[in-house]
């Protein structure tokens, strides 16, 4: 049986690859903030599972995966306070 940060991680795993593949098909832009802000939470849901079985390569790459979505965030909101 899965432990619930198991689940958890896998459910981060869906929505990064959930992102990738509407990129993809062309439903949705890297410029749109869903893009982002889905990649923010499965990064962030995938380094919770890695709290309770470290692995560092997956650590790193999650942990710029986070800091690569806010980037995204922040210059999505930047846009909008230039068009106001």
């Amino acid at each position: 049986m899965s432990q619930y940060h198991d689940i958890i991680g896998s459910i981060g795993v869906a929505l990064i690859l959930l992102c990738y593949f509407l990129i993809q098909i062309g439903k949705i832009s890297a410029e749109n903030i869903w893009y982002s802000v889905l990649n923010l939470i499965g990064a962030s849901m995938i380094l919770f599972s890695l709290y309770y079985e470290f692995n560092f390569a997956s650590v790193l790459i999650e942990g710029f995966w986070v800091l690569i979505s806010i980037i995204g965030i922040v210059r999505f909101m930047m846009r909008r306070l230039k068009q106001l």
